[in-house]
């Protein structure tokens, strides 16, 4: 696999059209591609095929811009072979982490050795954002993941107030603080467990989420840079999905050597872009699927990340 010049980029992606380019990570990846003389390519999950040996999709070519409400065009949609008819496949559309998810990692997995794909959909697969940080248990506040409650009683009566959170949810959603005298628990644990099979999170409360939960990018390996996602008042998650503000922020020197010491896994597995999230100096999760925060770490520091991005894509193309 050799660089081309310009090269082919097609972007596994929830619609382009529905994005707002203000804060959307893939509109700024698909600029910045662009901007160095690539051809761009979009298509959904649900337009990847495999057939007979070839992973291909039906895939609009796209040109994009910096105007809202004019943001980008497309060329009609058709059939291209992912092996041959591009270079780069960004897989960004957004959890849930769910069968369907895991089974277009399985299928871009095997462009391997033709098609670079970013992030690596092998590795992606078997890293669960919240699975993953358990190979750096002691980076991570206490944590327990069970569906047995007597288990998770016990953890509960050890900790005090408690997060309990579905194990492959995002954006902040079902994610709940429980005190220790929290009449509700026993009836949301039934309830995270009548809706699904999978065990839940629980993990000790950090009273510093009020100050804010960070966002720090890794890009190959390399800490890009971060930003703090403050909660609203009476809130406890800091997601922005759910209404948390991003502001500049310090990286101390605890977060700073949680980034170097996953750094080096994480371009081993081929994750050219994570957003790792830290609290009071505790990894809380690791995300690989379609992280954010591009656009949030420029306006505070001025790293372009989505070029960072690209120059490592560059290498890696080049390196074959």
């Amino acid at each position: 696999m050799t660089a081309t010049t310009p090269y082919r980029v097609a972007f596994q992606m929830d619609p382009m059209e529905t994005v707002q380019i203000g804060g959307d990570t893939t509109f700024a990846l698909a600029l910045e591609a662009q901007e160095r003389g690539a051809t761009l390519f979009e298509y959904g999950p649900q337009h990847l095929i495999y057939d007979q040996g070839r992973v291909m999709a039906h895939a609009r070519p796209m040109r994009v811009q910096a105007k809202v409400g004019d943001h980008v065009t497309f060329e009609p949609r058709r059939l291209i072979n992912l092996a041959d008819d591009v270079d780069v496949v960004w897989m960004r559309q957004d959890p849930p982490f769910d069968m369907a998810y895991i089974t277009a990692a399985h299928l871009l997995e095997r462009l391997k050795g033709t098609t670079l794909v970013a992030n690596d959909p092998e590795w992606v697969r078997s890293c669960p954002e919240k699975i993953v940080p358990l190979d750096y248990a002691h980076l991570m506040p206490p944590t327990m993941i069970a569906r047995d409650k007597s288990a998770i009683d016990a953890f509960r009566a050890q900790h005090g107030t408690v997060i309990i959170k579905p194990l492959y949810g995002n954006g902040g959603a079902g994610i709940f603080k429980i005190t220790s005298t929290d009449s509700n628990y026993s009836s949301l644990l039934e309830t995270f467990f009548a809706m699904s099979r999978e065990p839940v999170m629980v993990q000790a409360f950090i009273p510093e989420v009020s100050a804010g939960d960070k966002r720090i990018l890794i890009i190959d390996g390399e800490l890009a840079g971060g930003f703090n996602r403050v909660p609203q008042k009476g809130e406890t998650r800091s997601n922005m999905h759910v209404g948390g503000s991003a502001q500049p922020v310090d990286l101390t020197p605890t977060d700073i050597a949680i980034a170097e010491e996953l750094g080096p896994m994480l371009r081993a597995r081929g994750q050219i872009l994570v957003g790792i999230d830290v609290i009071a100096g505790k990894l809380t999760e690791i995300n690989l699927t379609s992280p954010t925060g591009v656009h949030e770490l420029k306006r505070f520091t001025g790293v372009d990340a989505a070029a960072l991005c690209w120059d490592a894509i560059e290498r890696r193309l080049a390196d074959g």
